[in-house]
């Protein structure tokens, strides 16, 4: 179980000429800016088959790594490659690449499997209402598929943009969000399905903010924080850098003052002052979370100390990212 935290030139370029060969995408020092906007910067890594999870907050680049795959846009900086080619100028490339971009693609007017037959047509398909059928069946829509889309709901339209992008069986698939606005049975449904689309030998890229979607049905994660790639690794090897980390937690109940100077004097929390919010108890400063976890429990025992609120205190994606830009800084020095 590995992880590797990047520096400002990725740790991951190293990779990119080891996997060259058999990578079936490349992205090598790819910058891209869009006026004075750095949206991607210094940025490599290589995938091969399987699901690979791109997780980042809102704005962190995700997208513009999955647009210049798609070869909707082009470096400013830096080569992408995929299956050898660059998706920009090669339009061969597109004929074994399936996309589904964030955002809407659907016609309200149009049944579900009009929609993708024509995109079939599109591709070059040959029985192209066939091929249309038998991926709304494997997306799970085959009763659905001569509904008008306006009648869809979210998360069955998104069913029929990932129909689109199957229709005609690429080897690589992009995926942009793909699960925003499903509710919790959907979610799993359509994590399950993309883990099996990678099963099945082909290259997925899927974008998320979510970790433990991406867990379920990634064998590989990369984090991209403000444009640029600050971690790569294993699923659980993500989330060990992710979890254990500097937290602020605020800690109630009988005896918490007790606890808390006990927390001190083992060296668990380096400092520890009472919450000034009116809600009573302390805020503690731990340097590793895990850590402070783990000593808890015990000491609360030792102390007598029952806890009514043990809360992280500003715990949001934003912040548990920038944790890991921090030590990225820290691998490039």
């Amino acid at each position: 179980m590995s992880a590797t935290v990047s520096g400002p030139v990725g740790a991951a370029a190293g990779a990119v000429a080891g996997a060259a060969e058999r990578a079936v995408v490349e992205v090598d020092g790819v910058s891209r800016w869009f006026g004075d906007t750095v949206a991607l910067s210094d940025v490599s890594f290589a995938l091969g088959p399987g699901v690979t999870g791109l997780l980042g907050h809102n704005g962190a680049g995700k997208s513009t790594v999955l647009s210049l795959l798609a070869g909707s846009v082009r470096p400013s900086q830096g080569r992408v490659r995929v299956l050898g080619g660059d998706p920009h100028a090669e339009v061969g490339v597109h004929r074994a690449l399936g996309v589904v971009p964030d955002g809407e693609g659907t016609w309200s007017h149009a049944t579900a499997h009009a929609q993708v037959a024509f995109l079939a047509r599109q591709r070059g398909v040959r029985d192209a209402s066939a091929a249309a059928s038998a991926v709304l069946d494997r997306v799970g829509l085959g009763a659905a598929a001569h509904r008008r889309v306006g009648g869809f709901s979210k998360g069955m339209r998104q069913r029929v943009r990932l129909a689109q992008a199957l229709v005609h069986d690429p080897q690589v698939l992009l995926l942009d969000e793909p699960f925003n606005g499903l509710d919790p049975a959907q979610r799993r449904a359509d994590v399950d399905l993309v883990a099996s689309l990678g099963e099945e030998g082909r290259t997925v890229l899927v974008s998320s903010h979510v970790l433990a979607e991406v867990e379920r049905m990634a064998r590989r994660v990369l984090v991209v924080v403000n444009g640029r790639l600050v971690a790569e690794g294993e699923p659980a090897a993500i989330r060990d850098l992710l979890v254990d980390r500097p937290r602020t937690v605020h800690l109630d109940g009988p005896r918490v003052l007790e606890l808390a100077g006990l927390l001190l004097a083992e060296g668990v929390v380096e400092s520890v002052q009472r919450d000034a919010t009116g809600r009573g108890g302390v805020l503690v400063q731990a340097p590793r979370a895990t850590a402070l976890a783990e000593a808890v429990p015990a000491l609360a025992r030792r102390v007598g100390a029952t806890l009514r609120r043990v809360e992280p205190v500003g715990e949001d994606l934003e912040s548990t990212f920038a944790h890991l830009v921090r030590r990225a800084r820290g691998a490039g020095r």
